[in-house]
C-alpha cells in the first residue's frame, strides 16, 4: 500500500494552519482539524477522496481535492507514494502559489 508523504511546502503550511487555528480557536479545535487532514490524507489512495485533476493552466501535474476551508494538492510519486505538495487557505491566490511548490521554484 503506497505511502502518504508529506513534502516540504505541505509541512510548512501544517504548521501554519495548526498556529493560527490554535491562536484563533484553541488548542482542541487545531487537532480536530489536523487530524481530520491527516485522515483525509490516508484516504486519498484508496479514492475516498474525490480528488480531480489540476487544471493545465496551472502548468503542473498533480490533483486537488477541498477540506473544509483548505485545498489539498497532491501527486503521485515515482514510486508510486502520495505527495502532498501544498495545502492553500480558499482565499489564497492558488495559481501563485503552485508551480513553486510542485516543482521547488523551478517551473
Amino acid at each position: 500500500m503506497p505511502t502518504v508523504r508529506i513534502q516540504e511546502a505541505a509541512s510548512w503550511r501544517l504548521d501554519e494552519i495548526y498556529r493560527y487555528t490554535r491562536d484563533k480557536w484553541g488548542e482542541a479545535q487545531a487537532n480536530r482539524y489536523i487530524n481530520g487532514l491527516f485522515e483525509t490524507f490516508e484516504n486519498i489512495d484508496a479514492h475516498g477522496v474525490n480528488s480531480k485533476p489540476v487544471p493545465a493552466d496551472f502548468g503542473v501535474d498533480g490533483f486537488f481535492f477541498r477540506y473544509e476551508r483548505h485545498f489539498v494538492y497532491w501527486k503521485r510519486l515515482s514510486n508510486g507514494d502520495v505527495g502532498i505538495v501544498t495545502i492553500l487557505h480558499q482565499r489564497m491566490h492558488q495559481i501563485a502559489h503552485l508551480r513553486e511548490e510542485f516543482f521547488g521554484g523551478q517551473a
